[in-house]
């Protein structure tokens, strides 16, 4: 499939899952939080009281680097080489937490396209591999927790 294929593919199932299910984020949360039920805590940790406004931030922070993507690959490259190791290092945040979310993110958006639409799954299958893949790479620029500090 050719970049302006991918992009309407992208684009048409962004729109779906928007009318479908208006703001997507408590329905990331909802599989998200069933897969990593300790990641809820370091929600909690780092907003103590309200911790929407963080899951909010963070699922725009991943559909951004999914909407992206296939634009500007080096963009997304450098914001998660950069952000990953330092959440890991300074906040403590288990590394599969990340692909988690993203998981989570695609599987929601997917959930809302119908199986005829097998251009739309195969973008989705392909941003979910090629940013999962670089969420572990990233994650490995973490310095052990021995060596900080």
């Amino acid at each position: 499939m050719d970049f302006v294929a991918k992009k309407a593919a992208l684009e048409a199932s962004l729109e779906r899952a928007a009318e479908q299910l208006g703001d997507i984020t408590p329905h990331v949360y909802e599989t998200y939080y069933r897969r990593c039920p300790e990641a809820k805590a370091d929600f909690d940790h780092h907003f103590p009281g309200d911790s929407h406004p963080l899951e909010g931030q963070m699922v725009e922070q991943a559909l951004y680097c999914l909407m992206e993507w296939f634009d500007s690959p080096g963009e997304i490259e450098i914001i998660l080489l950069s952000t990953v190791p330092h959440h890991i290092e300074t906040l403590h945040i288990e590394p599969r937490h990340f692909s988690e979310l993203i998981i989570a993110v695609c599987e929601t958006i997917v959930a809302t396209i119908p199986p005829e639409r097998s251009e739309e799954l195969a973008v989705w299958k392909e941003l979910r591999g090629e940013l999962i893949a670089l969420f572990d790479a990233s994650a490995l620029y973490a310095r052990p927790m021995s060596k900080i500090g």
